[in-house]
């Protein structure tokens, strides 16, 4: 299948298909037109001699300059030069793809005013895989994404580097062996390149993905340790949740209550507790409003992803060219603000619940560490301060980027979003989280292990999994390996697929 743009009906399993699993993407032909008639709009007004932002004037504390028609041309590729000055890592290629997608989709709702053969040129890229090196740090995240942004469109120019074929090249080069020609830009192109959200779009659109499945593993990984510690299944109870009808609350109680049902742990269970800890006890109130967190922040990249983000913006209809401020990325700051710290409740919880399976005071009868040999063997002590390792890490990642603001561009641009911040943090927080449910996984099959009576049939799926790639821990051994393979199968969705029989 091919990905077809339109400017307003991408979805984020789209972005997912194309940065990740290569899809191709193409151009609707109603696109086409509405571009063809907002340029047309553009050329307008550089003939009727109109001074207009961002067409034919500087940018920034420089609008006031008015560029000589002659000059455009090198107005657009020099605001595409100079706003190359990020640092750092550069990010990975499937968000690379995932923002040469957002760019092209954003440009292609013809409010805009670049020519089609601009989106062409980021969509042939796509499609031959040509991948820009693109730093990671550098935008502030108003007036859009403009370092990232640069980095992604110089390679079509000639300029920056790329991976293609394996090889990391010369802009120009890339370009050559791939058999693409180097764009010129026209007026107001450059601006529509850089001036956008589409680099923090494209990171919260693959995190927000992520973290809806990730939502459904911390449900299996929940009820696995149920099971090890022989919880009290009252808490589960449907009236309990129809009473505080939560949205996520209702799902993970639900969910819960299916992946425990046939449970000879849970319903032959003889500890005489009433009920049980709030790790537990309160999985559907903690994962729920988690869940209900990801679904906002999953609301607002679908509406971010088909949205015109530049500025000026061009209305065909009317014939005007209107400056405004689109490009500001404070409704994905806070949103991917609020990913990050519904991602760190999750790890939150994961870990109590860890550090509940190997506590012998807390177990219920489970060795201690999940070892029959202590003392000699160390068991899975050490994972569980992986875990409180990971988890202390995310409440520093899980301070709000958006609440800080530098005023960039001689006090022009006084407000901004630190978007991409946001975003970053997100990401690096949902890996952390990976990682420790992987641990609580690992833990909770060896805990049920240990116990006489059978787990559900779910969890026994969830057990045979793990199983083919960690063996059963009976003695010392280097688990990084075994934790990473557990992660692998999360992110792939594995767990999911196992229980969607």
């Amino acid at each position: 299948m091919t990905v077809r743009i339109d400017g307003g009906s991408l979805t984020i399993e789209d972005v997912v298909r194309v940065a990740r699993e290569g899809e191709l993407v193409e151009v609707a032909a109603e696109a086409r037109r509405e571009m063809e008639r907002a340029r047309a709009v553009i050329e307008e007004v550089l003939g009727g001699g109109a001074v207009v932002y961002g067409v034919n004037t500087g940018f920034g504390k420089f609008a006031d300059v008015v560029i000589p028609e002659d000059q455009l041309d090198l107005l657009s590729k020099n605001l595409i030069v100079s706003c190359c000055t990020g640092v750092g890592d550069p990010f990975a290629v499937e968000v690379v793809r995932a923002m040469l997608l957002l760019r092209a989709n954003s440009l292609a709702k013809g409010n805009s005013g670049v020519r089609p053969i601009v989106v062409d040129g980021l969509v042939e890229m796509l499609n031959k895989r040509i991948h820009p090196v693109v730093p990671q740090k550098g935008s502030v995240g108003s007036s859009g994404d403009l370092a990232p942004l640069s980095h992604l469109a110089v390679v079509m120019l000639g300029g920056g580097r790329a991976w293609y074929e394996g090889e990391l090249l010369p802009g120009a080069v890339a370009l050559e062996r791939a058999g693409m020609q180097p764009l010129r830009l026209k007026a107001k192109e450059g601006l529509s390149l850089s001036n956008g959200t589409q680099a923090m779009t494209a990171v919260g659109a693959l995190a927000v993905y992520d973290a809806e499945r990730l939502a459904d593993t911390a449900d299996i990984a929940g009820a696995l340790s149920a099971e090890a510690l022989e919880a009290v299944p009252f808490a589960f109870d449907d009236r309990i949740h129809a009473s505080r009808p939560h949205s996520g609350q209702l799902t993970t109680a639900r969910n819960l209550r299916n992946l425990l049902q046939g449970s000879e742990l849970i319903e032959g269970a003889d500890h005489g507790r009433i009920q049980d800890a709030y790790a537990l006890r309160c999985m559907p109130q903690v994962h729920g409003a988690s869940r209900d967190a990801i679904a906002y922040v999953k609301g607002v990249i679908e509406t971010e992803i088909n949205s015109a983000t530049d500025n000026p913006l061009v209305f065909p209809d009317e014939g005007e060219v209107l400056s405004g401020g689109n490009f500001h990325g404070q409704p994905v700051a806070l949103a991917m603000d609020f990913l990050t710290i519904a991602l760190a409740e999750l790890a939150n919880i994961y870990e109590r619940r860890t550090e509940r399976l190997m506590n012998p005071a807390l177990s219920g009868g489970l060795p201690a560490f999940f070892i029959e040999e202590g003392g000699i063997n160390d068991g899975y002590m050490v994972a569980q301060y992986t875990a409180a390792a990971l988890v202390s890490e995310n409440k520093v990642l899980a301070h709000p980027a958006c609440v800080d603001s530098i005023p960039t561009s001689a006090n022009q641009e006084d407000h901004v979003s630190m978007g991409t911040i946001s975003a970053r943090q997100a990401r690096e927080v949902l890996g952390n989280v990976v990682h420790v449910v992987a641990i609580e996984l690992m833990c909770a099959c060896q805990g049920v292990e240990f116990r006489p009576r059978k787990p559900a049939p779910p969890s026994r799926r969830v057990c045979a999994l793990i199983r083919e790639k960690v063996a059963r821990l009976d003695a010392d051994r280097e688990m990084d390996g075994d934790i990473e393979n557990i992660a692998v199968l999360i992110r792939e969705g594995r767990f999911l697929e196992a229980l969607a029989d």
